[in-house]
């Protein structure tokens, strides 16, 4: 039985409702721990994202009518951790395109299931409301992914202010900045110079304003309005 122990735990975090307490904890140790203390070990930056496949992949079979229909939405995840791989040790123009495009389509999935999760049917408990902040916390994680190839592929989007000793991964500083940008913080280490990156920036403050209050909000309300 001791082979199928990993599969029943990250599949545990798509079949309870506490599963959407324990993908925060993880969510937040990754991004929070791991990436900042770690995360300029390539090995450590594969593991993370198999970990994350996993989860995805667990959540497309859990969440899918048919096999069928969980193996082609499994297709994009697969290569996208295979091009996670390849992309540490090259880094040539398509391979970041490609990368990003699959990327950016990974993790909106895995916003989209566990926003499915939060919105299925029964009542409203404790850990959808988890499971709405896990959608707040991803969110910032894609936009980091959106700055990150914008000041990799295109120079001068960004103007930084810091060094290599305070992030140890640009990824790492780009997902303070997006932080910072979805919470309306801003300290200013890090400042849209394009045009269309400041845009993108405003998106996402728009976003980090209006999501709490119309979401995890309105979440909070039904529970509490279920209590009475």
């Amino acid at each position: 039985m001791l082979p199928d122990k990993p599969g029943r735990v990250i599949h545990h975090f798509w079949t309870k409702e506490s599963g959407l307490t324990s993908m925060l904890v993880f969510l937040c140790t990754v991004n929070f721990l791991i990436v900042p203390l770690f995360g300029s070990n390539p090995a450590i930056r594969v593991i993370i994202n198999i970990l994350w496949i996993f989860i995805l992949l667990s959540g497309i079979f859990s969440l899918s009518r048919s096999t069928l229909n969980a193996l082609l939405f499994s297709i994009i995840p697969f290569f996208y951790v295979v091009l996670r791989f390849i992309s540490i040790f090259n880094a040539k123009p398509f391979i970041l395109y490609t990368d990003f495009i699959f990327g950016v389509i990974t993790l909106i999935t895995l916003i989209v299931m566990v926003m499915v999760r939060i919105f299925e049917p029964g009542p409203v408990t404790m850990h959808r409301i988890v499971g709405s902040i896990i959608v707040y916390i991803l969110i910032g994680n894609f936009w980091a992914m959106i700055f990150h190839f914008m000041y990799v592929i295109f120079n001068g989007s960004f103007s930084v202010s810091f060094t290599s000793a305070d992030f140890n991964t640009v990824h790492s500083a780009f997902l303070y900045f997006s932080f910072t940008t979805l919470t309306t913080t801003g300290f200013g280490e890090i400042l849209p110079v394009h045009s269309f990156a400041r845009n993108l920036v405003i998106i996402e403050q728009i976003i980090g304003v209006l999501y709490p209050v119309i979401l995890i909000g309105r979440l909070v309300s039904l529970k509490v309005e279920k209590q009475n």
